[in-house]
């Protein structure tokens, strides 16, 4: 099969600066995006009709439903219009897909990056993903109900503080009118907050300082205890 282009989607607002420098001349070809994040659908199929209407050039925008992205790729990659755009998250998937990407070295794309850090490479070197997007984990606090609750934000230096205010709140929620936290489901569309997210907080802290490669075949659990607590504290409040 025909080599495919290959990089983690492109995020909107460089689309919308692609469109800028599209002037007036039309483009050839077409595009089909296989979207991972199904809470962008919408916006995504707006920057796709912005695209057509400023370069000519067709643009599809498919969504994996949640949790089901490998299955979805695989599944159009066998079709005779696979996707020309979809995500290469982790080496995992570089060793999957990399006979389907092209390499994107100094691409244009590829000149707008201003760190190298989480592009993704294959064996041979290709830059094979390009990254377009930082994800970042914390606890979103609302500080005039942490206050409302006779508590300071500044008060929480760590997980014995954050419980202490946690359970304090959740005892009271009925008084207080609020809880202390929103609980996730443990559905398709939730779990992966715990199974994937959570998870990988206990996988960055097991690595020591030596960032793997790929996931090894087992761990030492040092951390378990922080992630059981964790998990506790987001699943029960």
């Amino acid at each position: 099969m025909m080599k495919k282009l290959s990089a983690l989607a492109l995020s909107c607002l460089l689309l919308v600066s692609l469109l800028a420098g599209c002037g007036g001349k039309k483009a050839e070809g077409s595009v089909y995006w296989l979207n991972f994040k199904p809470e962008s659908d919408g916006v995504l199929q707006e920057v796709a009709k912005m695209y057509t209407d400023k370069t000519g050039v067709p643009v599809k925008v498919v969504t994996a439903a949640s949790g089901t992205y490998s299955q979805t790729l695989n599944s159009e990659m066998d079709k005779s219009a696979p996707p020309t755009l979809f995500i290469i998250g982790n080496q995992a998937a570089v060793k999957d897909w990399k006979d389907y990407a092209v390499d994107l070295k100094d691409t244009a794309i590829a000149k707008e990056l201003t760190t190298d850090e989480y592009t993704l490479y294959d064996d041979e070197g290709h830059l094979v993903s390009i990254s377009y997007c930082y994800e970042c984990y914390g606890i979103i606090v609302n500080p005039d109900l942490i206050e409302k609750a006779g508590h300071k934000v500044e008060d929480i230096k760590n997980f014995e503080s954050l419980k202490t205010v946690v359970e304090d709140i959740h005892a009271r929620a009925a008084e207080l009118g609020f809880d202390a936290f929103s609980s996730s489901d443990m559905d398709d569309s939730s779990s992966w907050r715990f199974t994937g997210h959570m998870a990988n907080l206990e996988y960055y802290y097991e690595q020591e300082g030596e960032v793997w490669k790929e996931c090894p075949p087992s761990i030492t659990g040092k951390y378990m205890d922080n992630y059981k607590m964790l998990y506790c504290a987001s699943t029960t409040a």
